[in-house]
């Protein structure tokens, strides 16, 4: 079964918690390609409104923003206000469930600064061993 109908066979009774490993449940709700980068910026900058998120997801088109927005608001994650602004103005933030996965994302952020790191250490020394 793929990870997107992980979340769906469970809300329909299909599959119960105990068929499910907790690390592929996650995955079904949160391991999308842009949702992990959505959920960064909102636990990083806090409430923005769409093309402040837009802006900080760079590559992300206005299609998948909109769906992995609504995705994520079904998974209860992210919250949606509507402003009731002329012209209309809305704003996501993370729910207090979201918040529990911040001191991760945080981890993730950092394991990444160190992934780049060496990788870019380890460019340096194939290019140097190149020109000797």
């Amino acid at each position: 079964m793929a990870y997107e109908d992980l979340a769906l066979a469970l809300r329909s009774g299909e599959l119960t918690p105990e068929q499910i490993c907790p690390v592929s449940y996650v995955m079904s709700v949160i391991g999308q390609k842009w949702k992990i980068p959505i959920l960064w910026h909102l636990a990083d900058e806090g409430t923005l409104r769409y093309n402040e998120l837009k802006r900080g997801v760079v590559g992300i088109t206005n299609i998948m923003l909109t769906k992995c927005l609504c995705e994520l608001e079904d998974h209860g994650l992210v919250k949606r206000e509507e402003l009731g602004t002329i012209p209309p103005h809305v704003e996501y933030s993370l729910t207090e469930r979201a918040k529990g996965l911040v001191p991760i994302l945080y981890e993730i952020h950092a394991w990444g600064q160190e992934l780049m790191e060496e990788e870019v250490r380890a460019v340096g020394e194939l290019t140097r061993d190149q020109q000797d």
